[in-house]
C-alpha cells in the first residue's frame, strides 16, 4: 500500500508533464516554502532519479496551478498556501477537504480579495475554485485526497491519477486500467472493439481515449 504522504509516487518530471506545469515552475514550488514547509512536498527518492514527489504533493501541484490560472502571483501564492496551512493546523492544508469550503474565505481575508470575482470579472471566485476542486476525490471520512482526474482528458473516458493503482501512472477511473495499457494495443495495431472487450469498455471510449492521448502528444 503506497503512502500517499511519505513514498514517492511521481518524479518531477513526470508531475509537471501529468499536470501540464512547466518544470521550472513545479521545481520552483519544490523549492519555495510556505508557513515552514514546502509549497509542493517532496521526498528523498530511494535511488536517484526515483520517484521524489508522493501523491498528496501531486495534489498540491494541482491546487496550486489552479491558483495561477486565477491570476494569483506567486508571493499571494504563498500567502494563501501559509494562511491556509496555519489555519487547518496542517502543512497539508491545500489539499484538506476543508479548502473546498473555508480555504476560499482564508484566502479573501489575507489580502486577496481582489479575487471575489475571477479574472474574467464574471464567475465568482467561489465557483470557480469550486469547479478546479471537483477534480480532486476525498474517500469519506478522509481529510486528504485519495485521487486527483486529469482535466486534459475530458469527461467522456474521466483519467485519474490514483496511489493505489498503476503506480502513479494516468488510469482509467471506471476500471483503473493504466491508459498507457490501452494506448499501446491500439498502437501495435489491435481494434478497438478487441481492446473494448479486453478491459470491459465500450469501443468508443477506447476510441476517445486513443484520439485524447494523440492529441495531447501533438
Amino acid at each position: 500500500m503506497i503512502d500517499r504522504f511519505n513514498d514517492g509516487l511521481l518524479t518531477p518530471t513526470e508531475t509537471s508533464s501529468y499536470l501540464e506545469i512547466p518544470l521550472p515552475t513545479l521545481t520552483s514550488w519544490l523549492k519555495n516554502k510556505a508557513a515552514g514547509a514546502p509549497l509542493v512536498h517532496q521526498v528523498e527518492p530511494v535511488r536517484r532519479g526515483q520517484p521524489s514527489v508522493p501523491f498528496v504533493a501531486v495534489a498540491e501541484a494541482y491546487v496550486l496551478r489552479s491558483l495561477r490560472t486565477l491570476g494569483l502571483r506567486m508571493s499571494e501564492i504563498r500567502e494563501a498556501a501559509a494562511a491556509v496551512r496555519d489555519s487547518f493546523d496542517t502543512p497539508y492544508g491545500l489539499v484538506s477537504k476543508r479548502i473546498a469550503t473555508d480555504g476560499v474565505d482564508i484566502f479573501i481575508e489575507h489580502g486577496l480579495g481582489d479575487l471575489r470575482r475571477a479574472r474574467d470579472g464574471q464567475a465568482p471566485i467561489h465557483e470557480v475554485v469550486a469547479d478546479y476542486l471537483r477534480y480532486l476525490s476525498w474517500d469519506a471520512g478522509d481529510d486528504f485526497p485519495s485521487s486527483l482526474r486529469l482535466r486534459q482528458y475530458g469527461p467522456e473516458v474521466p483519467v485519474v491519477i490514483d496511489p493505489r493503482f498503476g503506480h502513479g501512472l494516468p488510469v482509467v477511473a471506471a476500471n483503473r486500467v493504466p491508459v498507457k495499457a490501452v494506448t499501446d494495443l491500439w498502437e501495435a495495431g489491435e481494434s478497438v472493439e478487441d481492446i473494448a472487450y479486453e478491459y470491459g469498455m465500450e469501443p468508443e471510449q477506447v476510441d476517445a481515449l486513443c484520439r485524447a492521448v494523440v492529441r495531447l502528444a501533438a
